[in-house]
């Protein structure tokens, strides 16, 4: 008897179904076992018994397969050695000239030829191994420990034998050093020039007996012979190296100057020259380097030295060097944009330098009464030049706190305390001093807030904080005029009087300048020619009230009361017109 045509359709359906998981998971397996038989072999899996009925079978479970281990590269190991090879082998070099010498084994003449002969042997043996397959790790280390062993055997003929004069060896280990940079490029590798300079600066001072011009001389040329090297070349850590090797002994040498209190202008002169080697090297290399900021602070780190001359040289040759170094980095930043890879940050490391080294040179060159204005005039001319770039506003605002600080010292709170008698030369420098730090003051704040970015609450703080300086400079003023002119007694009250209606007599411009402006501009001058007004009364309350005596009591309160009642109306009925001019109601 036939089946019901539903029934062989479900059967089909069924067989149809088995069908298809069988192959998925045959599938799966068969990619599994492709993965597997790339690590290791495995034993196939065994076959799978055939159902009883048709029955669709369930899906094959994941497997997981272990992550392989990627095998840790050995490298390493092989530039360990060979850095320790370069080290020890060049401390033997060391040796072998110096204390070789000293406890006279062999002559003078075995032990320079042995030195070059080792030079000149592994250098041939490292271009050797960099010809053969897997050879160049160990061609670089064994080339840049011949280059080293050269270097030093030149400064060793230079230094403890004195077979030739200073200038042919500088000459002679110029070529040298060239010579290994020059390989370090043709093979394209940083390390080769790390291997030489690095050792070099650890061990040369051995061989000529610690630091002298001599040694400087000769770390000077290597770092100005491997300079065209880099040309093209992106080599950072080199180009640090090459900074380090002069400027580490410079700072030694100024070290030892000022605790011996010796003056060298030779060695001024070698600072001089690291310094313009190092703005050199910074501006030539920005333009192949991916790290503008630390081409920028290392170039910072290169004229260290000149900025610590005053240890070696008197004052006056300290602060022309270090003012020269300022006016350089200054025509940089200035011509930044038309120097290849002076970027932003570039310009805002070196303004930050010029201003230091500026702020150096004033406070060597001057003494306070002195360094103090001239800090207050910088900060102004700065403040107004300069403004559009923000660096420059905090550079001028530093430079304002110093001068302040410096101009506190000769002109504190005590003078406007007790009548002081000052001497001419300092009197002169305080009177000046004020008039420059209400400049200053009023530069500083006038640069913030001609910039639309900074925020208006910043701007406030900033013109309160130039109103109490100003304020503070302006009593310190006419005080100081009214003792010269008057003495300690009535010239002091009457500088005190004419203090107090000073401030009243700049609230009033500053209130009238307001209602002159626009309604939505005016709150700035308002608060300010308020604050004064309120700084005034209590000046009167305070002190001018305990202070003051006879008709310069009498004298004060009457002026000022007279100016606030004229003030009240004049600002009120100059409000009306000009809010009636403007079409609006008023206030």
């Amino acid at each position: 008897m036939s089946e019901p045509h539903h029934v062989v359709l479900a059967r089909m359906s069924s067989d149809l179904a088995a069908i298809s998981a069988y192959m998925n998971r045959v599938s799966a397996d068969l990619g599994e076992l492709g993965r597997l038989l790339n690590q290791r072999p495995v034993p196939a899996p065994p076959p799978l018994p055939a159902p009883a009925q048709p029955v669709v079978a369930p899906p094959a479970p994941a497997v997981s397969v272990p992550v392989p281990r990627e095998d840790r590269s050995e490298g390493w190991i092989g530039k360990a050695l060979a850095v320790a090879g370069v080290t020890v082998t060049l401390t033997g070099v060391v040796l072998l000239l110096v204390l070789a010498a000293q406890a006279g084994i062999l002559r003078p003449e075995f032990r320079v030829a042995a030195g070059a002969v080792l030079a000149a042997g592994l250098v041939g043996v490292g271009q050797w191994l960099y010809r053969r397959p897997g050879g160049r790790v160990g061609a670089i280390a064994v080339a840049a420990t011949g280059v080293a062993a050269a270097y030093m055997d030149v400064i060793a003929v230079t230094t403890i034998y004195d077979w030739v004069s200073a200038p042919i060896g500088l000459v002679m280990a110029a070529a040298i050093g060239g010579g290994g940079m020059m390989l370090a490029r043709r093979w394209n590798t940083e390390h080769l020039g790390l291997l030489v300079l690095v050792p070099l600066i650890a061990l040369a001072p051995i061989v000529t007996d610690g630091v002298t011009l001599l040694l400087i001389g000769f770390m000077l040329a290597l770092s100005a012979a491997a300079l065209p090297f880099q040309f093209g070349r992106d080599w950072p850590w080199l180009h640090a190296a090459r900074v380090a090797a002069p400027t580490l002994p410079l700072l030694v040498a100024l070290a030892s100057a000022s605790f011996g209190g010796r003056h060298d202008l030779v060695l001024v002169l070698a600072c001089a020259l690291a310094a313009v080697l190092a703005l050199m090297s910074g501006v030539l290399l920005l333009r192949w380097t991916t790290k503008p900021a630390a081409t920028a602070a290392l170039t910072a780190v290169g004229v260290l030295p000149v900025l610590c001359v005053s240890a070696a040289v008197d004052r006056v040759v300290a602060g022309l060097t270090v003012a020269a170094l300022a006016a350089a980095l200054v025509a940089i930043v200035a011509l930044g944009d038309r120097l290849p890879g002076v970027s932003g940050v570039v310009r805002q490391v070196w303004s930050v330098l010029a201003a230091v080294a500026a702020l150096v040179a004033v406070l060597v060159a001057f003494d306070g009464p002195v360094a103090g204005p001239v800090l207050l005039a910088m900060a102004a001319v700065i403040a107004v030049a300069a403004r559009r770039e923000s660096v420059t506003r905090w550079i001028a605002m530093g430079l304002a706190a110093v001068g302040g600080m410096i101009y506190l010292d000769t002109a504190g709170p005590d003078i406007l305390v007790y009548a002081t008698k000052l001497p001419v030369g300092l009197m002169v420098s305080v009177l000046i001093g004020s008039l420059l730090m209400v400049a200053a003051a009023a530069a500083v704040a006038w640069s913030w807030s001609d910039v639309g970015e900074v925020d208006h609450e910043v701007v406030r703080l900033v013109w309160a904080g130039a109103a109490i300086v100003a304020g503070y400079a302006v009593t310190v003023f006419t005080v100081t005029v009214g003792v010269a002119i008057g003495g300690t007694g009535a010239g002091f009250f009457g500088g005190h009087m004419a203090a107090t209606i000073g401030w009243i007599a700049v609230a009033a411009g500053l209130l009238g300048y307001a209602a002159r402006r626009p309604r939505a501009q005016r709150s700035l001058p308002i608060g300010g020619g308020m604050a004064l007004v309120a700084a005034a009364m209590a000046k009167l309350f305070l002190f001018d009230l305990g202070t003051l005596d006879g008709m310069f009591r009498v004298a004060v309160f009457i002026v000022v009361g007279l100016a606030l009642l004229g003030m009240g109306a004049g600002y009120a009925r100059l409000l009306n017109q000009q809010d009636q001019a403007a079409g609006q109601p008023p206030l």
